[in-house]
């Protein structure tokens, strides 16, 4: 063990390295996303158009979601973690390419999406399994809202940097940003020792490859509180992604374009999330870790998303966007403590990975489905001029961007329904006293024997 430690940094400070040099490739990530979102809305002022390039980018990490949990129990995780970061990293490299040459069209942006999506599925899974093996057990909900921190304040970052360098250095610039961003989280990678389980617990739950691709959904099939988590998490993400998807052209559509007023507002998404993240860093979360997803969900329904519909202005849009990102970390956070306490480490990469498709597969239905009905039915109906319209435009306004409004207003009502409902299934309210840790289940089993 004393060789494996000389290796490279391990435990908190390795973890602190490695959540480094992830803050600085999301903070050039989110600089591409803030310049493309820009430069799509301009080529067609269509929310599905939009709505197709965060389609392409999120499907295939849930469609490939079995196959890299499956990938990441048998390999090293550390080595995930480098080819899914230089995979994304290509990705931007070949929209620089295109748009230096003149031919970036809006297709590239769908196919280097993909690519880039593909890769990131198995991100996650080896994110998630390598902090159980990094971390001890008290630390998962600090360690989780410490990578929740550094996506928010990534937005408060990225936004800004964007914005002000967009017209001096153009999107190119941006590109080049991102990859010195992504080199930079290659290298933090690369420095530090990433644990792996032992060979034995990997061996004992290890079959066939289709096997371990199917093992997740066994494993979680098998437990009702587990299962009950995710259709939560399914039904709210569908719920959700029907309304944050049509965010970013609800701006743009009632301010012309404004970046300044976009960026703002983007700002205010990371802004929250930091004010969450440090809040959860230092208080650790409900004790009932359900409390935090449950109530956190219903929460940042009403206070996001509903403000965000009503909101007619840059005021309200910023409260809005504060308080869905504020809730973030304490949900993800909370329910990521829970699945690393119960899940043990060896097949966390598969249960993980399809922990994420379930839960998940719902948002890419609602990105191809978001975009029709902002453009075809709910913009419509608030520009129609009908009793109905007029009636709404109490609450949402008129004129472009009034339809959408309305949908986060939807989309906000129903999200905090179904954070309030899971407390009526007992399967998920008490899913921490059903469930035992897979810590103490090992101690009992090593007793027994």
């Amino acid at each position: 063990m004393a060789r494996e430690r000389r290796r490279g940094p391990t435990g908190l400070f390795g973890f602190t390295i490695v959540w480094f040099g992830q803050f600085v490739s999301m903070v050039g990530t989110g600089m591409t996303q803030f310049g493309i979102t820009i430069w799509a809305y301009q080529l067609t002022g269509s929310a599905t158009a939009l709505a197709l390039v965060g389609f392409f980018a999120f499907a295939p990490v849930v469609v490939f979601s079995p196959l890299a949990g499956a990938i990441v129990d048998r390999v090293s995780r550390k080595a995930v973690m480098i080819a899914s970061d230089l995979a994304a990293g290509l990705s931007t490299v070949a929209l620089l390419l295109l748009h230096v040459t003149g031919r970036l069209q809006l297709w590239h942006l769908f196919a280097t999406g993909f690519l880039a999506g593909a890769f990131g599925s198995f991100q996650f899974p080896a994110y998630s399994a390598a902090i159980s093996l990094m971390m001890e057990k008290k630390h998962y909900a600090r360690a989780n809202a410490m990578l929740g921190l550094a996506e928010a304040a990534s937005g408060i970052v990225a936004p800004m940097l964007a914005g002000g360098l967009l017209l001096w250095i153009g999107i190119r610039g941006i590109f080049l940003i991102d990859i010195v961003t992504f080199l930079i989280a290659i290298g933090a990678l690369a420095i530090v020792f990433v644990p792996e389980p032992e060979r034995s617990a990997r061996e004992a739950t290890r079959s066939s490859l289709w096997s371990d691709m199917l093992f997740g959904f066994r494993y979680i099939f098998a437990s009702p509180s587990l299962l009950g988590l995710q259709l939560v998490f399914f039904s709210s993400n569908l719920i959700a992604t029907l309304g944050f998807t049509v965010f970013a052209p609800m701006i743009l559509a009632r301010t012309g374009s404004d970046t300044l007023v976009f960026g703002s507002v983007q700002m205010a998404l990371g802004i929250g999330g930091v004010v969450g993240g440090v809040a959860l860093s230092a208080w650790g979360g409900f004790k009932r870790r359900v409390h935090g997803v449950l109530l956190g969900m219903a929460l940042e329904s009403l206070f996001g998303m509903v403000v965000l519909g009503i909101g007619q202005g840059v005021v309200l849009w910023i409260v809005g966007s504060f308080f869905i990102s504020l809730f973030m970390p304490l949900i993800n956070g909370s329910n990521q403590a829970i699945w690393q306490a119960k899940v043990p480490p060896a097949i966390q990469g598969r249960v993980f990975a399809t922990r994420r498709l379930i839960a998940q597969i719902s948002a890419p239905i609602a990105m191809l489905a978001a975009g029709p009905l902002a453009d075809r039915v709910f913009e419509p109906l608030m520009t129609s001029g009908s009793p109905p319209a007029r009636a709404l435009a109490h609450i949402v306004g008129s004129g472009p961007g009034a339809g959408m409004g309305l949908m986060l207003v939807i989309a906000g009502i129903l999200g905090a329904a179904v954070g309030f409902g899971g407390y009526a299934l007992r399967a998920v309210r008490d899913a921490e006293a059903l469930l035992p840790d897979h810590d103490a289940a090992a101690a009992g089993t090593e007793e027994a024997s």
